[in-house]
């Protein structure tokens, strides 16, 4: 009979506590000031279901840094914070991390060990590696738990960009059933609704009732739902705004003080995917790159501050030199096209007319406008353009990412031979060498000649810093513009969450 009651007392709370949350669910439908903080996300019902397949679109970075949090994480200033690891020391002259585990239950209860961490994030490090053969995770030797609260990262070299490649998306720690937190999840109604993990409790350990505010309402929507919600005051906030949805805001007449820009730095342009005669000739990507005027960009997408670009790096980072510049971009617009021009004119007459460029860009108003540039462009010089999805094969597909962490080589990896982009052999083994370099010195050195090399080559067309726009209620006073684009669901009011 003593077991019995404690049950029934756990089930009445919880029951109590669901009806509360119901209530002030439907309250938050009606009053946004008061209930729930309803999230609109601009993606997929994927991108919630299947977040590690979907990255990085901004719905799988949000949902797993709210419910699967690494070892460190990003706060709403772009800053490392700790997350699964409380803390943490840097040891061996920058080759050894060593985190101290948080306690921390897995969505089955179970608890969370160093063993279990070893294991994933081990998994999560060889996965990365494929892709960004030449970031900050090329130097790990071993990740050893070593004991069961603490874990140890081993590195071969001293990687200065490790904590801020752990604290991205890719990193979370996640089962099968879940992940840590901070956050739980359930699915109601085909939204998702987010309550803390850490829950207040009273002096006998129980539980205490969950201020609505704490909870969070989210959904995955087209960005004109999305726009169209927040303007009715059915959520508080809007997520995951690119270019490609900017146009929407001023006909839906959004008040300009609700659009928060984040200032990113990052890669917006169209990567060369295509093979051929066509595309494999160092003139015609050079004719194709030097053709697209750039300065009809910012009329088409107005926002202050934002800077058009002719170069893959945004400035020169951690570069000993400044990053290359195009051979052309001293020239004229008309000068650089009747150079193209007469590109086109000889490959046409040693191949004949040249087939239309499939360009992969996602959907929306100013993925629209971004075409209508290219092909009017492109057509100027003879080369015929067609629009495909992203999903298809393509000759340029569109690239807009915001860097990962600091650093010359997030930007040449993402657009280098590991991602299937129209390479440069001789930067890639540049990029190579830097990775067994015996110094910092001599790695960055190698890095300066593969960026200029990869510069050279234009397998890349760079337009401009990627755009990364929320719109905020005034409720939500502890929001940031954040340089990452990362917006913790637990960072949203001053009062901590």
């Amino acid at each position: 009979m003593s077991s019995i009651l404690p049950r029934r007392r756990a089930a009445r709370r919880m029951m109590i506590g669901g009806m509360a949350l119901c209530l002030a669910m439907l309250a938050g439908c009606t009053d946004e000031g008061s209930g729930p903080v309803t999230v609109s996300v601009i993606g997929s019902p994927n991108d919630f279901t299947r977040p590690l397949e979907r990255l990085p679109g901004p719905g799988a970075k949000l949902f797993l840094e709210a419910t699967a949090q690494g070892l460190v994480a990003f706060d709403a200033g772009g800053e490392i914070l700790p997350a699964l690891a409380q803390r943490w020391i840097v040891e061996d002259d920058g080759r050894s991390y060593i985190f101290r585990l948080r306690r921390a239950n897995w969505p089955d209860g179970s608890r969370v060990t160093a063993k279990d961490v070893e294991r994933i994030l081990m998994s999560r490090i060889e996965s990365l590696r494929r892709l960004d053969p030449d970031g900050p995770l090329d130097a790990v030797r071993d990740v050893v738990a070593m004991t069961g609260e603490v874990i140890e990262i081993r590195l071969a070299a001293p990687r200065p960009y490790l904590l801020q490649m752990l604290a991205q998306p890719q990193m979370a720690i996640l089962s099968r059933e879940g992940g840590t937190g901070p956050y739980r999840t359930e699915l109601r109604n085909r939204t998702w609704v987010l309550t803390p993990v850490d829950r207040p409790t009273n002096e006998e350990g129980e539980e205490l009732p969950l201020p609505a505010w704490q909870t969070r309402v989210l959904r995955t929507e087209r960005a004109a739902l999305a726009v169209m919600r927040f303007q009715q005051g059915k959520a508080a906030l809007v997520l995951g705004g690119r270019f490609s949805d900017l146009p929407l805001l001023v006909p839906a007449g959004v008040d300009r003080d609700a659009v928060r820009i984040d200032p990113v730095r990052g890669l917006l342009g169209l990567a060369i995917t295509g093979k051929g005669k066509l595309l494999d000739d160092d003139g015609v990507r050079r004719a194709i790159n030097m053709t697209i005027d750039r300065s009809q960009l910012p009329a088409m997408f107005p926002l202050g501050g934002w800077a058009t670009t002719e170069q893959i790096l945004p400035m020169q980072l951690d570069l000993p030199v400044p990053p290359a510049q195009p051979d052309w971009s001293n020239l004229a617009i008309e000068d650089r096209r009747a150079q193209a021009q007469a590109v086109m004119t000889r490959w046409r007459s040693d191949h004949g007319d040249p087939p239309a460029l499939r360009i992969a860009l996602p959907d929306g108003a100013g993925a629209t406008m971004l075409f209508g540039l290219i092909r009017h462009d492109l057509g100027l010089i003879g080369l015929p353009a067609e629009r495909v999805s992203l999903d298809k094969e393509a000759d340029l597909r569109l690239v807009d990412e915001v860097a990962a962490y600091d650093s010359a080589l997030w930007y040449l990896g993402r657009i280098g031979c590991a991602r299937k982009v129209h390479c440069s052999a001789e930067a890639d083994a540049q990029l190579q060498a830097a990775s067994l370099a015996s110094s910092g010195e001599e790695r960055m050195a190698r890095v300066a000649q593969a960026e200029a090399l990869m510069q050279a080559h234009n397998g890349f067309i760079a337009l401009g810093a990627p755009v990364r726009w929320s719109l905020v209620a005034d409720r939500l006073n502890g929001f940031l513009p954040s340089p990452r684009a990362r917006h913790p669901l637990n960072h949203l009011f001053r009062s901590t969450n």
